[in-house]
């Protein structure tokens, strides 16, 4: 039935006169736009075109050719025409500029407003004619070598204790990433739907013992400071003054005390730990820095039995011209420069004013590792680094027994905003005989298995995958049957963008 329109009605204006593109999730015809001109996309081609790979054999003496049951997808084209404009030569140039480097990257999304799913593309070309006006129609192409498209993610609960079947809504297979939680110890987890699977760590043998091999023996959020001693405390390059004090997220400074001289100063606090001699210990924390004249470092000490230095780690901005977050990951006492640091300025510096990350140190026998990260907002581990050592000559050996915190500002310079140690963890490591079976993951751990990207993520860091027979797979569109193991140790949900 037709709808009359009331020629007398007010009609509404419309915000957009054509498609709009969004390219990594930028918007390209809003950000592009202002007052002094604008990115209009004009037409899209290329988004049904569909280009299969067949496999035929020429049979002499027979007409035609011998065509195989099965092909592939070609990879995708698409097309955008574009009108670019500006008031000036200089604004449009700009404008230009602006829009090539807003589209870098590779098998980034590609999404337009008149459909409710998208393709993975690279820019391939920008095409523009001659420039002889501050308005040009010119064509972006971009190259899907994925050429399926995907609609808006779908989330699916994983039953535990009989299997999921999962509905899967399009028309081509797509990749799924598995959400994990742990919810007991266990030695290994594994997703499977019968014919293949994706599995970390190892499934124990009735004859082996299951042992856990990570003990906690520290966990400090800034909740019991007052268990934790200034006495006998020392810092690299400066000296202990101040107070630490916890605002409810971590251990935070409000007062740096007053230095004797120009170096660096702020609180120290150690703590006495049960002596152990294989370990690992973490610290989370985080810092801005709101100008680049703002100094800070985040330490950790580590202390044997008889006060020797067995390492540091921790982060620090020293400079007065830069927002520069360095790595700093030692062995043994300070020696002045960089002698004794795995991890230092040399190969590990974040040049922003914000860092939300962790370091780490483990010690197993004569072997140390340190690691140190950043965490971003969905918990991924990112620009991280790692270091080893092997201590030949035992110079390192003694017993960890003393941890020792500090937070610094140099002198004469301002402070940064907030520096915090969210938490520091110290736990005591144990070696695994032939006949036992290590726990991977414990309670409230969690792991990511994105069959998409193929990565297997543990608490955020990458893991190797366990056996032989693991590898990424896809879910076909329509039922599907999944089992999650252990059946006691895990629950999660699983995420998927239906293909088409």
């Amino acid at each position: 039935m037709y709808e009359f329109v009331d020629l007398h009605e007010r009609g509404v204006a419309s915000t957009s006169l054509s498609i709009q593109t969004f390219f990594n999730g930028i918007n390209l015809d809003e950000v592009l736009t202002d007052e002094s001109g604008g990115f209009t996309t004009l037409t899209v081609s290329g988004r049904g075109n569909v280009t299969n790979r067949l496999s035929t054999t020429e049979i002499p003496g027979r007409d035609g050719l011998l065509e195989s049951n099965e092909y592939t997808s070609s990879e995708r084209e698409i097309v955008v025409k574009y009108k670019i404009t500006d008031r000036t030569n200089e604004g449009f140039r700009l404008r230009f500029n602006k829009l090539n480097d807003l589209l870098k990257g590779t098998k980034k999304e590609l999404v337009f407003s008149d459909e409710d799913a998208g393709f993975y593309a690279t820019l391939s070309g920008n095409e523009v004619p001659e420039e002889n006006s501050n308005t040009l129609i010119a064509s972006l192409t971009f190259l899907c070598s994925n050429p399926r498209k995907y609609g808006p993610e779908k989330t699916i609960t994983l039953n535990t204790s009989s299997g999921t079947i999962a509905n899967v809504d399009g028309t081509a297979s797509t990749k799924p990433i598995f959400e994990l939680e742990v919810t007991a110890p266990i030695t290994f987890a594994m997703v499977s739907t019968g014919d293949e699977h994706m599995v970390i760590g190892r499934p124990a043998d009735v004859e082996e013992e299951l042992v856990d091999t990570k003990t906690m023996i520290l966990e400090e959020e800034g909740t019991s400071l007052g268990s934790w001693s200034e006495a006998s405390t020392m810092v690299d390059v400066g000296e202990v003054s101040g107070r630490f004090e916890t605002d409810g997220i971590g251990i935070t400074v409000p007062d740096y005390g007053l230095p004797s001289d120009s170096r660096w100063h702020g609180p120290a606090l150690i703590k006495e730990i049960p002596v152990i001699k294989d370990f690992e210990i973490e610290m989370l924390m985080d810092v801005r820095t709101i100008n680049s004249e703002e100094t800070f470092r985040i330490e950790c000490y580590l202390f044997d039995e008889n006060y020797n230095v067995l390492g540091k780690m921790g982060i620090k901005d020293n400079g007065l011209q830069l927002h520069r977050k360095k790595g700093v990951g030692r062995i043994g006492p300070e020696l002045g420069g960089t002698t004794n640091y795995l991890i230092s300025s040399e190969n590990y510096e974040y040049n922003w004013d914000t860092f939300n990350g962790m370091v780490r140190v483990k010690r197993i026998g004569r072997s140390f590792e340190f690691y140190i990260t950043r965490v971003s907002n969905a918990g991924n581990h990112v620009n991280s680094q790692g270091a080893s050592y092997y201590d030949s000559d035992g110079s390192f050996q003694g017993a960890l027994k003393y941890v020792q915190i500090h937070i610094g500002k140099y002198t004469g310079t301002e402070q940064a905003y907030t520096p915090r140690i969210n938490s520091i963890r110290v736990f005591q490591l144990q070696e695994v005989s032939v006949d036992q079976t290590p726990y991977i993951a414990r309670a409230g751990d969690k792991i990511v298995m994105n069959h998409h990207t193929k990565e297997l993520l543990l608490n955020g860091e990458r893991v190797a995958k366990g056996d032989f027979g693991s590898r990424p797979f896809s879910l076909t569109p329509g039922e599907n049957t999944l089992v999650l193991l252990p059946e006691n140790g895990l629950q999660g949900i699983m995420k998927y963008r239906p293909a088409y």
